[in-house]
This record gives structure tokens, C-alpha cells and sequence, in this order.
């Protein structure tokens, strides 16, 4: 099976050994998504403005390994304050309300820097792979 990866640009990608996403046997692996705008990497202060960042990013990844959020199945969501998924579920209702993917989200003590305020991770299918 070929294996491809797909990046954002950003510095961390290759400092830290990772993809943005790897597309392999029908499959796009989206890596933990932070709410970074990757084009001025700036974080926004808020939850909701991180989490339309993570879900923009996560859209122009699928989009470049020939997917979209319609076809994501599985999505993970951590959050570092439980107050704060009053705030962010209505935005995943607006991107995934009827895509209904399997998730889950965590309430973890911290990211990798204190400004973050979430993180996603999903996987979706590759538009040929669907039965």
C-alpha cells in the first residue's frame, strides 16, 4: 500500500518528526490539531476562535489528500478545561451534526503550551473506500 503524508508548513512538523496526516489503505490520519492559523502562526485567545482554527486545518488537510469532513468516522477532541465544552459543542454540531462521526472528547489537565485550549485528531475515509 503507497503511504502518503501531507503537511501544513508548519516548523513543528519537521522539529517534532511528525505529518499533519498520513494517507494510507483507504484511510486519512489527521494528527492532534491545534488551534494555531498556520499561514501567521498565531494562536487566537479564545476556545471557540481555536477550535474554527483546528477544524480550518483539519478541512484544507482532508481537502489535500482528496477527502473532506463529509467523510470523517472517528474524532477526538481534548480540551483543558470542562467549562469550556458548553463553548465548542455547538461548532462541532455546525461541521459534524450531520456527518454524526464516532467521538470522543477528553478533559486533560494540559497541552503542550498553557495557551492552548484544544486539540483534534480525526480520521476519515478516502471518498473511493466508502462501500
Amino acid at each position: 500500500m503507497n503511504r502518503r503524508l501531507i503537511s501544513t508548513g508548519s516548523p513543528f512538523e519537521k522539529t517534532a518528526g511528525y505529518s499533519r496526516a498520513v494517507v494510507q489503505g483507504g484511510f486519512v490520519f489527521v494528527a492532534g490539531t491545534t488551534g494555531y492559523d498556520y499561514a501567521t502562526m498565531t494562536l487566537p485567545e479564545g476556545v471557540e476562535a481555536q477550535t474554527r482554527n483546528c477544524l480550518a486545518t483539519i478541512a484544507d488537510t482532508l481537502a489535500k489528500a482528496g477527502t473532506s469532513l463529509e467523510n470523517v468516522v472517528r474524532v477526538t477532541y481534548y480540551i483543558t478545561d470542562a467549562a469550556d465544552a458548553d463553548k465548542v459543542f455547538p461548532i462541532f454540531g455546525e461541521v459534524f451534526g450531520d456527518i454524526r462521526p464516532a467521538s470522543t472528547l477528553l478533559v486533560v489537565a494540559g497541552l503542550l503550551k498553557p495557551e492552548m485550549k484544544i486539540e483534534i485528531e480525526a480520521t476519515a475515509m478516502l471518498p473511493a473506500a466508502h462501500p
